[in-house]
């Protein structure tokens, strides 16, 4: 099955206004809403941080088909796994069929605040896959006692959880990421704008090695990409829109330790619009566009969840309900 789905940015847009977003965005047939999950944005002027769990309840209670869930939770800092584990059982109560649980290792600008010492990319990656385990186990047994490497719980029971568990995505931009997906969830998340190498010849095969070192098959995932599109009528507004995300544009060198988002902001706003454009799949011709995001579905991507930069995103939904989502659809079905 492919899906077409909306990432509403936590980052840029205040609750309220966000939630009428993922609203609108069933009403107009998208099939899916995805929400960040920041402590802190990008940027410090104009931002927003709002917390992703309750967020999505709200969204469940005013959505009746959409498919909603996380891109990307950390599910071993700011919460303990079974905390995740409850909310999100939770979740699938209140959606059946609908809740997704996106996680990934994390990121020390949401973390350090809070007094974490943050580790390096092999504890992170340890953190993550033992959180994945138990958050499954407590799902599928009762009175869990546990005691990993990094978590413990004692007796531990989550008392209401859905007749099928939520699926697990794992958000990864690197091969090792990428084969836990492939081992021990039920999706795989990752980003658009890296070049196609990345995907094709590591990525993808990554997750799909990952499946079958664990007897699974690769067809059996939910492969899902944030594709990052700026669309518009007027060229040169599709190309400005991508300046408030500058933050994405910047090399991990430039970013990496930066955890104030005054100091993200600044690095941010010292670039050239044609260099935060570089993220974007940045286009006026919807038939130009259409095709530039179908190179995602050719390379074996199922589910693409699209992810706008500028602030009027109820035109951006129904100018991509109009234009672009009909083009994909034909296009994935023929």
């Amino acid at each position: 099955m492919i899906r077409f789905g909306y990432k509403a940015s936590a980052e840029q847009f205040a609750p309220a206004e966000l939630l009428r977003y993922g609203i609108l965005a069933e009403e107009l047939g998208f099939d899916s809403v995805f929400i960040s999950d920041h402590l802190q944005p990008w940027r410090h002027d104009g931002g927003h941080a709002p917390a992703a769990l309750p967020w999505l309840g709200a969204l469940a209670a005013r959505t009746e088909k959409v498919l909603i869930g996380t891109s990307v939770l950390t599910p071993t800092f700011r919460y303990h796994p079974a905390v995740v584990a409850q909310a999100f059982a939770t979740l699938g109560c209140l959606a059946p069929g609908r809740a997704v649980l996106g996680v990934g290792s994390g990121e020390s600008l949401n973390e350090v605040l809070l007094g974490t010492q943050w580790p390096d990319g092999k504890e992170r990656f340890a953190r993550l896959k033992e959180a994945v385990l138990l958050i499954q186990k407590l799902w599928a047994e009762d009175r869990v006692t546990y005691e990993g490497q990094f978590y413990k719980t004692e007796n531990a029971t989550i008392y209401d959880k859905p007749a099928t568990p939520v699926p697990i995505y794992i958000g990864a931009s690197g091969p090792a990421a990428t084969r836990l997906a492939g081992r021990i969830a039920d999706g795989f998340i990752t980003t658009s704008g890296k070049g196609h190498g990345l995907y094709t010849d590591t990525l993808l095969p990554a997750v799909t090695e990952g499946a079958e070192k664990a007897g699974r098959k690769v067809d059996d995932l939910d492969l899902m990409i944030e594709v990052k599109v700026s669309f518009d009528a007027d060229l040169e507004q599709a190309r400005n829109d991508t300046q408030y995300w500058g933050a994405l544009a910047l090399s991990p060198e430039e970013k990496t330790g930066v955890e104030d988002p005054i100091e993200m902001q600044r690095l941010a706003d010292a670039l050239s619009v044609e260099r935060t454009a570089t993220r974007w799949i940045v286009s006026s011709d919807p038939e130009e566009h259409a095709l530039k995001v179908a190179e995602y579905l050719d390379m074996g991507f199922k589910h693409l969840v699209f992810h706008a930069p500028g602030p009027d995103q109820e035109r951006f939904l129904r100018l991509y309900a109009g234009e672009i989502l009909p083009r994909l659809r034909s296009r994935s079905s023929a």
